[in-house]
């Protein structure tokens, strides 16, 4: 198995990176998609692309959710479901240090050399950078939607 991890410092309080993370209004306008789910153990989530049709891009269950300070939660395309090989986890650690936020997102359990550990590995630097601008400035990077360096069937 191979992991990702990945630390950023924000301006904001916990709560402020907690609602960002786990509300769809705020992912849509950093990520490009809404994240979906009521945020409790045993839920599901989804990850619903903006167009017309809302197909889900990415889907998985919450396994950890401590509000707001520590979020986990299965990953996986909506098609492999089914084959747990290729299900792999995603821990969200939120902590208040000095007047900053420190977050640690951690991506593991994923298969090496993998289209999901390729695609994450370019996805997850692009949405903490937007994540992190957004909270900070109110503002939103580029239109990544249409970035062809990261497609949006690539991101996670």
């Amino acid at each position: 198995m191979s992991d990702f991890v990945y630390v950023t410092y924000i301006k904001a309080t916990p709560q402020k990176v907690w609602n960002a993370i786990t509300t769809p209004e705020f992912t849509r306008q950093y990520w490009g998609m809404a994240i979906v789910s009521d945020w409790k153990p045993g839920s599901k989530w989804d990850m619903v692309n903006l167009d017309a049709a809302g197909s889900v891009n990415m889907t998985g269950e919450v396994l950890e959710s401590d509000p707001p300070s520590r979020l986990m939660i299965s990953w996986v395309k909506p098609e492999n479901r089914a084959d747990k090989s290729e299900t792999s986890r995603v821990t969200f650690e939120i902590e208040m240090q000095g007047e900053m936020v420190r977050l640690n997102v951690i991506h593991d359990q994923l298969k090496p050399g993998s289209d999901m550990a390729r695609g994450i590995s370019n996805g997850w630097p692009r949405v903490l950078s937007g994540l992190k601008t957004f909270l900070e400035t109110g503002h939103a990077l580029a239109d990544w939607a249409n970035c062809k360096s990261a497609p949006q069937a690539k991101v996670a």
